[in-house]
C-alpha cells in the first residue's frame, strides 16, 4: 500500500517557467527528505505545469514542518500545493442505488488491500445494500430522493460528508442527478462512473439499446462530477469488443464489469493523488 513506502505526496502546479524542479527537490533535500518518485507534466496550451513527488522522511517528521519549509519555494513560483500524509488512510463515503456490482467490487479492493481507504458511510436512495454495509461494519444512510425533497436530503448528504470529514465520495453507480448546488459545494471530491454509450443511449436499460443497435464496443467513463451531467473531467475510461454471438444479458455482464474495473482505477488514482485537475481535463500520473 502506499502508505508504507511513500509515506507524503506533494502536488504542484503552477505557470511554467525555468528552474522549478530543482527549487523543489533541492528544497525537500535541505528538510531531510529522500524522493522516491516524481512525475511532471507541462501542458503546452496552458503553458501549465504541474508535478508529482513522493517522499520519505530521513525521521519522523510532520506534514505541517515540511509545509512550512516549502512555503517560500511555492511562493516564489505562485504555486498550488497540496502535501498528502499517506500515512493516514483517505476517507470515502460511497453512494449506491440498486446495481451493487461497482460497490462490492469497491470493497473487495478496500479489504485486500489494493486500495488504502475507509469507507466512512454508505449512502442510498434504497434499501438494497443495507445488509452488504452492515457485514461490513459501515454506517447506512437510507435517504430516499423524489422532486419535493431533493434539497432537504441533498443537505443531509453533505452534512454527512462533512462530519465524517471523507476526502472523496464515490457514486458506485448511484442513479440521481445532483442538483447544481451540491455538484458545486463538493466539485472535485465526487467521482462517478456512467457506460460509454452516453449521450447515444441515454435512460434506462442502455445496454439493451446497445444491444438493438448492433454496437461493437462497449465501455465506461469515471469522471469527476460537475453541474454538466456526465460532462465532467475524466480520470479513467475502458472499452471492450462484442459481438453480434453475444446476447443482452452478455452485454450487460461485460458492462458491469468494465464499470467495477474502471470506477476502482479512477478512485485509486484520486486517492494516491495522480490526478490533477487542468481546465475541462484532467493530468493522470501513472
Amino acid at each position: 500500500m502506499t502508505s508504507l513506502t511513500q509515506p507524503f505526496v506533494l502536488t504542484l502546479t503552477c505557470d511554467d517557467r525555468a528552474g522549478i524542479v530543482a527549487a523543489v527537490t533541492s528544497q525537500l533535500h535541505v528538510l531531510g527528505t529522500n524522493i522516491v518518485e516524481s512525475n511532471q507534466y507541462w501542458d503546452r496550451a496552458t503553458n501549465r505545469f504541474f508535478m508529482r513527488i513522493a517522499f520519505t522522511p530521513s525521521g519522523e517528521t510532520s506534514a505541517d514542518r515540511i509545509e512550512r519549509g516549502l512555503a517560500p519555494v511555492l511562493g516564489q513560483f505562485e504555486m498550488q500545493g497540496r502535501l498528502i500524509d499517506c500515512r493516514k488512510a483517505p476517507k470515502i463515503v460511497i453512494m449506491v442505488s440498486r446495481f451493487d456490482h461497482a460497490f462490492l467490487h469497491l470493497l473487495y479492493q478496500i479489504r485486500v488491500g489494493w486500495l488504502d481507504a475507509e469507507v466512512m458511510a454508505v449512502i442510498s436512495n434504497h434499501d438494497d445494500s443495507r445488509e452488504t454495509a452492515a457485514w461490513a461494519g459501515i454506517p447506512y444512510h437510507l435517504l430516499p430522493i423524489n422532486r419535493e425533497n431533493k434539497k432537504q436530503q441533498e443537505d443531509r448528504i453533505f452534512a454527512i460528508v462533512q462530519e465524517t470529514e471523507a476526502d472523496l465520495v464515490v457514486l458506485a453507480r448511484y442513479m440521481q442527478v445532483f442538483s447544481d448546488d451540491i455538484a458545486g459545494r463538493l466539485f472535485g471530491k465526487v467521482i462517478n462512473i456512467h457506460h460509454s454509450f452516453l449521450p447515444s443511449f441515454k435512460g434506462a436499460r442502455p445496454y439493451h439499446q446497445a444491444h438493438e443497435h448492433g454496437v461493437k464496443l462497449i465501455g465506461a467513463t469515471a469522471h469527476y462530477v460537475t453541474a454538466d451531467l456526465d460532462e465532467g473531467p475524466i480520470i479513467e475510461q475502458e472499452t471492450e469488443r462484442v459481438s453480434h454471438a453475444m446476447s443482452v444479458e452478455d452485454f450487460v455482464a461485460a458492462g458491469r464489469d468494465i464499470e467495477s474495473r474502471v470506477l476502482a482505477r479512477a478512485v485509486k488514482r484520486h486517492l494516491e493523488a495522480r490526478v490533477m485537475l487542468n481546465g475541462r481535463k484532467t493530468v493522470v500520473f501513472a
